[in-house]
């Protein structure tokens, strides 16, 4: 298994998001030093001439591939091309320059979503591409299932050690809380927040509230990223997440609670659900030795302070 030693050239694509700020966080914890970083105005993952000409130059020897264009089921549901064609050319790019560098180890991050729509609950990682995928972010899933299916073609072929992880979803400090884009979790813990302000009576709530969602913190994720970059080096995706899940209408009260809105949820039931319930098994990831540590609440309450901080600065737009 090779060292990523404190001195090693580590590159995290995608550095600002929510996930790579966590892995620059908990990298810069553990004393390593040597971390290499753009933001996509430096350096535009889409554009392989570009990519390579970086890797040529910065020779890093672990990649963590964290770059994506992400978004919750209004902008999967409206920007199908945009999320395909992003995805598909940044994972290619970084991928394949990857090879051509003799990188030591790749990780590359996709997520839950590559699951099939009705697979068997809990998901297990040989559910993948068993059957249909979920409508609202198909797009997004068959351009992360490409990026896992480089990683395993390039280890078979060239021997490369290019491993994939699968977190389930992720909320946590430098999520995306924009209403048009964000996920549930962000969204509702706005939306609660605003409507405390306001004085409002009630919040509403796409969807019925019924279909059931498993939330890993984004530091426990940066974690266990770490943990399988050191530990870890077998074909196929590895699932990431807490093995536990909760209805939307739970979470909603949840955030209700931690947030101090005391008003109604009302819950517009002709918005679409998303796939009826998506919990990881991760017990393959659990007998190689992690497990994840954050509780929910915990979780969002650590997320609810951060986000305040940011208004309090004027860096979310209201």
């Amino acid at each position: 298994m090779p060292v990523m030693n404190k001195d090693a050239r580590i590159y995290v694509a995608g550095h600002r998001g929510m996930v790579g700020s966590a892995l620059v966080r908990r990298l810069e914890q553990d004393g390593h030093t040597n971390l290499i970083t753009r933001t996509s105005r430096e350096l535009d993952l889409r554009d392989q001439a570009a990519v390579r000409a970086f890797f040529q130059e910065e020779r890093p020897q672990f990649v963590f591939l964290a770059a994506a264009k992400v978004g919750g089921i209004l902008a999967n549901s409206t920007l199908p091309a945009q999320f395909l064609y992003d995805n598909l050319m940044i994972a290619a790019n970084v991928i394949h320059a990857a090879h051509e560098q003799g990188v030591t180890k790749l990780l590359n991050l996709g997520s839950s979503c590559i699951y099939p729509r009705l697979a068997p609950q809990p998901l297990t990682e040989d559910a993948l591409l068993t059957g249909p995928l979920e409508e609202t972010n198909r797009a997004y899933a068959i351009a992360k299932i490409a990026a896992i299916e480089l990683c395993d073609s390039y280890r078979r072929q060239y021997g490369r050690d290019f491993v994939s992880a699968m977190p389930t979803n992720l909320y946590g400090p430098e999520d995306n809380f924009d209403l048009h884009g964000s996920h549930v979790l962000p969204a509702l813990m706005r939306k609660m927040v605003e409507a405390k302000e306001r004085g409002a009576p009630s919040v509403e709530i796409w969807g019925s509230g019924t279909p059931l969602r498993e939330f890993l913190f984004v530091d426990d994720l940066a974690d266990a990223c770490v943990f399988i970059m050191r530990e870890v080096s077998e074909a196929g995706p590895i699932n990431v997440g807490t093995g536990v899940d909760l209805s939307i209408r739970a979470l909603a009260e949840l955030i209700a609670e931690v947030v101090g809105f005391r008003g109604e949820l009302v819950f517009d039931a002709g918005k679409p659900d998303g796939t009826p319930r998506k919990l990881m098994d991760v017990s393959r990831l659990s007998k190689l030795g992690w497990s994840a540590r954050v509780e929910l609440r915990e979780g969002i309450e650590r997320t609810l302070a951060w986000y305040e901080r940011q208004r309090q600065q004027g860096l979310v737009r209201s």
